[in-house]
Order: C-alpha cells, then structure tokens, then sequence
C-alpha cells in the first residue's frame, strides 16, 4: 500500500532535510577543525593509532596507507586497506585517533564477519549503478507512463534499494564508532577529557549517516507519492 503523506509535503520534506543536512556537515567540520588541533600525549599519529588498534584485534592481513583529500578516510574490504585522509595519517591529534580507530572498526567488523557490513557490501555493486541512472530511469518513465509504465517502477526500485543502502550504512557506522571508542578506552589511548572529544567528533560523523538515511526515505516517500497522484 502506497504511503498517505502528499506530494507537497514529501517535497517539503525533502527541502528541511536538506537544510538539516547542510547544518550537521558545517557542524562536522568545526569539530573536527577544533579537535583537529588538540594534541594528546601519547603523540601517536593517526597511523600509529590504526596500526595498533589492528594489532590488538589480532589484524595483520590490513595495510594502512595515506589517501588525499579531507574526511575521505575509508576502510576498503576489496584490497584489506584503511585509507587515511591527509589530515589523520600524519596527525597527533584527537580527531585524527578518533577517526583512525573509527576505520580500524570497519576492518574488526569485516574480520569478525559482522552481518551489517557484509550485506552493505553485498550491496555495493548494485547501489553504484543505482546513484548513477536512477533518475534517468525516473524521467524516462514519467514520458513513457502511458506506454511503458513498469519503468516508472523500475527506477523507484532503483531508489528504494539506495535507500535500503543508506538504512543498513546507520548499524556499521555506529558500530565501528562503538567499537573505535571501546578500544580507545580500553587501551588508554586517550584519557577520560579526550574520549569525551573523540566521543563528540565521532557521533557528529555519525549524523551525516542519519540525516542521508531520512534523505532517501524521503525522496522515496516523494516518488511514491508522485505515482499515487499519477
């Protein structure tokens, strides 16, 4: 059964989302701006930091390795390496340890077999087509919808199945933060004032994942609305 909420409001819906969007990734960056610069004793970099979270979960098949860019860090299953943005692989700073271990996370959930991450992965392939012709699909069957209408529905399984994605993402990321913040509790890496900081950096991070996931559902809502109305 098609969903009750109206065009209109699926539309303004999607509007607010974007705004709260824009807001939560300008607060992203601030904090990490400021935690980016607030050093911790131990003096590890950001490297040292995954490298030993690895260690102590018994990885040792997972390199490592510097990527350009900013809060582009990023553990990549395919070839077993945590990629570190330019900002946290030289860093010795808390933000840098709280997204060096976020990354580490990803690599413990991967080795531990944890069902979230092999579905989203599972999932890779299909999504990227999905992103990129989706709303190609969309507007070729709102011109077709009298003579081919089941394309409409193709690329609204399209979205549906991007949003599915980004619902799956929300368990990984903030598991991977949960199990960044244990170790680097546990392992004394960083002392109570810090993990506060990290603890803040990281649940920031986890609210982009939040704010896309309600994104796609509801441009999801909005297309099936449109095909109600229609």
């Amino acid at each position: 059964m098609l969903p009750i909420v109206g065009l209109n409001a699926a539309w303004w819906l999607i509007i607010i989302i974007g705004v709260v969007g824009l807001i939560v990734q300008a607060k992203l960056q601030s904090v990490f701006s400021k935690y980016s610069k607030v050093p911790f004793p131990g003096g590890l970099t950001g490297r040292d930091v995954a490298e030993k979270m690895l260690r102590d979960n018994g990885i040792t098949d997972v390199r490592v390795v510097a990527t350009p860019g900013r809060l582009t860090d990023n553990f990549n299953p395919r070839d077993k390496t945590i990629n570190l943005s330019d900002g946290v692989y030289n860093s010795n700073s808390v933000a840098a340890a709280a997204v060096a271990a976020h990354e580490c996370g990803h690599a413990v959930q991967h080795a531990r077999g944890y069902k979230p991450l092999e579905m989203r992965s599972a999932l890779v392939p299909v999504i990227s087509f999905s992103s990129r012709f989706a709303i190609w699909v969309i507007i070729a069957g709102i011109l077709l919808i009298n003579t081919f209408p089941a394309l409409f529905w193709v690329g609204i399984l399209m979205i549906a199945l991007s949003a599915l994605f980004s619902i799956i993402t929300l368990p990984v990321e903030y598991n991977a933060s949960h199990r960044a913040m244990e170790w680097l509790r546990s392992s004394r890496t960083l002392n109570d004032q810090q993990l506060g900081e990290a603890r803040i950096a990281l649940n920031w991070a986890a609210r982009t994942y939040l704010v896309a996931a309600i994104s796609a559902v509801a441009t999801l809502l909005y297309y099936l609305s449109f095909a109600r109305r229609n």
